[in-house]
């Protein structure tokens, strides 16, 4: 059989019916065989106000950083929320995707430069220069870097993660566009799905004095399979809200009662979770 070496881009940059996001992949065709190269698949999510608000992925690996950054351009996203720490227990759980020591870094057609870095105890602040290295236009994208989330585990008190939501939803609610907040962590579902439906459920509970954890949990598993993926990220979601709650807040008794059954959704939970079998997170 004649040896093909050949190299086809396919430009696929839309949303699907699902609300996957479908970016520019490559094929390589060697020996008459298709060698998958790259494909990037994304989910957006509706927020309380907007309709795409997040788009949820997992984190960057080796191949993929340059796909990453082109979706942050072509998505045109305004930041990115990072829910992990690039190596942990000695693992890498994802790729460094900007640069160090000042210098730019360049993926792709894609030139990223850190301006600015403001690190506390729980997170890092970045400030990034984005730019197109083909019309040379410019955008600045804001990395909020949470670095208290054990891998599978949750942080150690419900304050750090409300106050860096607090942050994130400062940033997303100072900006007029309707562009969408990339969230990641390995995967893309465990810690990703837990920031996610903080930031929505406390938008909910500030409007409605209710919430309905269990069905807004429900809603993003049924376009992403394993968001809040474990018993103790779904504690801890139930945790972070009752613990944002005031003394004057006056709420809606269908709210206790979803607290009150946290621990049987809960269980549910993890008997669909050993169901599907565990990726990790």
């Amino acid at each position: 059989m004649k040896v093909l070496e050949s190299l086809l881009a396919l430009g696929l940059h839309q949303k699907s019916a699902d609300g996957r996001i479908e970016l520019t992949f490559f094929w390589t065709l060697w020996a008459a065989q298709k060698i998958f190269i790259q494909i990037q698949w994304l989910m957006t999510f509706q927020g309380y106000t907007t309709n795409r608000e997040y788009i949820a992925t997992q984190g960057p690996l080796p191949g993929t950083v340059k796909d990453f950054w082109r979706m942050i351009w072509e998505q045109q996203v305004k930041r990115i929320a990072m829910v992990t720490n690039c190596v942990e227990g000695g693992r890498t759980k994802c790729e460094r995707y900007w640069p160090e020591n000042g210098n730019p870094g360049i993926y792709g057609e894609i030139s990223v430069t850190v301006t600015s870095e403001k690190r506390d105890t729980s997170w890092t602040l970045r400030d990034f220069t984005v730019k197109h290295m083909k019309t040379s236009e410019e955008r600045r994208v804001k990395h909020f870097h949470f670095t208290a989330w054990p891998d599978h585990g949750v942080p150690e008190n419900t304050d750090v993660l409300i106050q860096f939501r607090g942050l994130m939803r400062q940033h997303i609610d100072s900006e007029s566009s309707n562009a969408p907040t990339v969230v990641h962590c390995s995967a893309g579902v465990g810690r990703t799905g837990t920031l996610i439906a903080l930031d929505v459920l406390l938008q909910q509970l500030g409007k409605e004095q209710a919430v309905d954890i269990k069905y807004f949990v429900r809603k993003m598993r049924l376009n992403r399979p394993y968001m809040v993926q474990t018993e103790s990220q779904y504690v801890f979601l139930h945790q972070c809200i009752m613990d944002s709650l005031t003394p004057n807040t006056n709420l809606d008794d269908n709210f206790y009662e979803n607290v009150g059954a946290v621990y049987v959704n809960a269980t549910a939970l993890r008997e669909l979770s050993l169901a599907q079998g565990k990726h990790p997170n």
